[in-house]
C-alpha cells in the first residue's frame, strides 16, 4: 500500500476560504475518484498556513488511474481554478507502507467505509 501526502502552503489569511471551497466543492469530487482519504490537516505549530492531506492506494497504478480520472473531471477543473490562486507552493510525497503496517492500514481504511 502507498500513501500520497500532498502539502499546500496557502497565502496568509486564505485558509478559511480554501477550506470552505474544499468542503463545498472539492471534497465531493475527490471522494468520487480517490479511494481512501487518510486525513486532511492544517498546521497548529510550525510553518503556518500549511495544509496537508493524505490518500491511500493499493498500488501506484491505482493512484495513476484515479488521479487521471479526477483531473479529467470538469467539476475538479472548475474547483482547481478557484483554489490555485490561493496556493503559494505544493509538494507531494509518496510513502510506501512498512511491511508490518500494511494490514493495519487496510483495517483502518475498511473501518471508515
Amino acid at each position: 500500500m502507498y500513501v500520497e501526502e500532498r502539502m499546500y502552503l496557502l497565502q496568509v489569511g486564505k485558509a478559511p476560504e480554501y477550506f470552505k471551497l474544499y468542503e463545498n466543492e472539492g471534497m465531493k469530487v475527490q471522494l468520487r475518484h480517490l479511494p481512501h482519504m487518510v486525513g486532511y490537516y492544517v498546521t497548529e505549530a510550525g510553518m503556518q498556513n500549511l495544509v496537508t492531506h493524505m490518500w491511500a492506494y493499493e498500488d501506484l497504478n491505482q493512484r495513476e488511474k484515479c488521479r487521471a480520472a479526477m483531473q479529467a473531471d470538469p467539476d475538479w477543473q472548475a474547483y482547481v481554478a478557484k483554489i490555485r490562486p490561493m496556493i503559494m507552493t505544493q509538494e507531494t510525497r509518496i510513502h510506501k507502507a512498512a511491511p508490518f503496517f500494511v494490514e493495519r492500514l487496510k483495517k483502518m481504511l475498511a473501518a471508515v467505509k
